[in-house]
C-alpha cells in the first residue's frame, strides 16, 4: 500500500513538473511571438515611412528643380536649400580635338592623387593612364599653405619624369595642370563658392584664386610649366571625362561615401552670376546637393535622431538619406530598437550595437545581397560587427529586410535627383542626356544600382526613359583632373 502510495505521489510531481515545464514553454512561446510581432510592426511602419511611390518621387524632383532655379536666381540662402555655384571649368572637352599627354592632381583629405594619360583625339579611348597614390606627410599637414603647394609640386616632377611625353608631342609648357578637391566624409575638404576649406590643414581655409597662385608660384619654383587655370570640386572633373567621352554627357553625380552632383547649363540660366559670366555659352554648375532639403523627403524618426546627433544638425538633409556615410547608421539604428523594444538579439541589447557608425555601408551591402539560404553571410557579419550570435533565420531574413528598405529609399531618392536635373535642362521629352556616375554605392552596391534604374524608368514611363542613359564613369576613380587639363582655355 505504501509502495502504491508513493508510486502516486511519484507519479503526480512529475504530471506536475511536466504541466509546470509545458506552461513555462507555453509563456516563452507566447513571450516571444508578442516580440515577433512587435519587431514586423516596427518593421511594417519603418517600409511604410520610407515609402517612395513615383507621386512622391516627382514630389521630391520638381521640389529640387525649384530650389535649383531659385539658387541660379538669388545668393539669399532664404529662397533655395541649395547653394549652388558656377565652376569656372568651362569649356568642357570634346573627345575630338584633344591630343597628347596631360596631367592632373586630386587633392584629398590626407593624400594626393598624381595622374596622366595619353589623349588620341577623334573619340579615341584614352591610352599610358598612370595614377599614383601620395600620402601627405604630417609635417606637411601642419606647415604653411605654401610647404603644401611645394609638396605638390616637388611630387609632379617625380611623376611627370616618370611618365614624360613623347618627343613629337607638343611641350608641357602650353598645358593646364588639371586640378580638383575631394570632400571628405564630413565635408572637411571642400570648395564653397570662392573659398576652399581644408580642415585636416593648418591652413584651414583659403581663397580658391589664392590657392591657384600659390600653387602656379609652387610649380614654377620646382621648373614644371604646367599650369592651374581653375581649381574645381571632383564633381567637375567626373563631368569633364563624361563630356569626353559622350557629347550628350550633361551631368555627373557622386554616390559613395559623400555625395554630390555638377551638371551642364547655359549662361542665360544663372543670373545671379551674370556679371561675371560670358554673355552666351555653356557653364558648369557644381550643386552640393546633399544639403538639399524639402517637406517631400520621406523622413523617420531614425532620420531625425541620426540629424540631430550629427556634427551638423538641420544640414546636408538629403545626404543623410541617400550616401554611403550613412545607410548603414539608420539600419543600426532600426536595429537597436528592435532589440531595446522587442529583444531582436536576445534580452539584453548587444553593447557593440549601441556604437554609432560601426555598422558600414559595404558590409550592409554585403547582408543585404546574400544570396545563401539561411542567410550565413548576414549571420557573419552580425557576429563579426556585433558580436551576435545564436540568430535564426527569420532574424537573419529581418535584419536584410532592414537593409533593403533603407538601400530602396536612398536609390529612389537618388534617381529623383537625376530626373530632376534633366528635367531642370528641358530635355526629358526629346533628347538624349547622359548622366554619369561614379563611387562605391553605384559601382559596388549592385542592389542600389538596380533601385536607382528602375526608380528613374518608374518616373518616365517607357516612352520617356530612354532619353536618360544613366550609367558608371569610363576613366575611373582619380582621372577627372587629366580630363581638365585637356578642355579648352576659356575665352574669359
Amino acid at each position: 500500500m505504501k509502495q502504491q502510495v508513493a508510486l502516486a505521489a511519484v507519479t503526480t510531481t512529475a504530471a506536475t513538473v511536466m504541466a509546470v515545464v509545458a506552461l513555462v514553454r507555453q509563456y516563452r512561446k507566447a513571450k516571444q511571438d508578442r516580440q515577433w510581432g512587435k519587431c514586423q510592426r516596427i518593421l511594417r511602419k519603418f517600409s511604410r515611412d520610407c515609402s517612395t511611390p513615383v507621386p512622391k518621387l516627382w514630389q521630391v524632383a520638381n521640389a529640387m528643380v525649384s530650389d535649383m532655379g531659385a539658387s541660379l536666381s538669388s545668393s539669399d540662402e532664404a529662397t533655395s536649400s541649395l547653394n549652388m555655384f558656377v565652376s569656372y571649368a568651362s569649356p568642357l572637352p570634346t573627345g575630338i580635338n584633344e591630343k597628347g599627354m596631360y596631367y592632373g592632381v586630386n587633392l584629398r583629405q590626407t593624400k594626393i592623387l598624381v595622374v596622366c594619360g595619353r589623349l588620341q583625339g577623334k573619340n579615341q579611348p584614352i591610352s599610358d593612364l598612370y595614377v599614383d597614390e601620395v600620402p601627405i606627410p604630417s609635417s606637411v599637414m601642419i606647415g604653411t599653405s605654401q610647404e603644401l603647394y611645394d609638396y605638390i609640386a616637388a611630387e609632379l616632377v617625380k611623376f611627370v619624369s616618370a611618365h614624360p611625353e613623347k618627343d613629337d608631342e607638343a611641350p608641357a609648357n602650353a598645358k593646364k595642370l588639371g586640378f580638383t578637391v575631394s570632400s571628405g566624409d564630413d565635408q572637411s575638404t571642400a570648395i564653397s563658392g570662392s573659398n576652399i576649406k581644408l580642415k585636416n590643414f593648418a591652413a584651414d581655409t583659403t581663397g580658391v584664386k589664392d590657392l591657384i597662385t600659390g600653387m602656379n608660384r609652387a610649380l614654377e619654383k620646382h621648373g614644371l610649366k604646367l599650369r592651374v587655370h581653375a581649381l574645381v570640386d571632383d564633381i567637375v572633373g567626373n563631368l569633364a571625362g563624361g563630356r569626353y567621352y559622350d557629347k550628350d554627357c550633361v551631368a555627373a553625380i557622386t554616390l559613395g561615401v559623400g555625395t554630390n552632383a555638377a551638371y551642364v547649363d547655359t549662361t542665360q540660366s544663372a543670373p545671379r552670376w551674370h556679371d561675371s559670366l560670358p554673355k552666351k555659352g555653356e557653364i558648369v554648375v557644381c550643386m552640393e546637393w546633399g544639403n538639399f532639403n524639402t517637406c517631400h523627403l520621406p523622413i523617420t524618426q531614425y532620420d531625425t535622431s541620426l540629424d540631430a546627433a550629427s556634427s551638423n544638425p538641420g544640414h546636408r538633409i538629403f545626404e543623410k538619406m541617400i550616401s554611403g556615410m550613412y545607410l548603414g547608421e539608420i539600419v543600426r539604428r532600426v536595429l537597436v530598437r528592435m532589440a531595446q523594444e522587442a529583444a531582436l538579439f536576445g534580452q539584453s541589447v548587444p553593447p557593440k550595437l549601441l556604437i554609432p557608425y560601426l555598422l558600414r555601408s559595404p558590409d550592409m551591402a554585403a547582408m543585404h545581397q546574400d544570396t545563401s539560404e539561411d542567410r550565413e553571410v548576414v549571420h557573419e557579419k552580425l557576429k563579426e560587427i556585433f558580436g551576435i550570435t545564436n540568430l535564426t533565420t527569420m532574424a537573419r531574413e529581418l535584419v536584410a529586410e532592414v537593409c533593403d528598405i533603407v538601400t530602396e529609399r536612398g536609390a529612389r531618392l537618388a534617381g529623383a535627383g537625376t530626373v530632376a536635373i534633366v528635367k531642370k535642362l528641358g530635355r526629358i521629352a526629346n533628347r538624349r542626356s547622359v548622366i554619369i556616375m561614379e563611387g562605391g554605392l553605384y559601382e559596388h552596391y549592385r542592389i542600389f544600382r538596380n533601385y536607382l534604374h528602375s526608380g528613374v524608368w518608374e518616373m518616365l514611363g517607357n516612352e520617356l526613359s530612354d532619353n536618360i542613359v544613366v550609367e558608371h564613369s569610363h576613366g575611373g576613380a582619380g582621372t577627372g583632373p587629366l580630363f581638365l587639363a585637356a578642355s579648352p582655355t576659356p575665352d574669359s
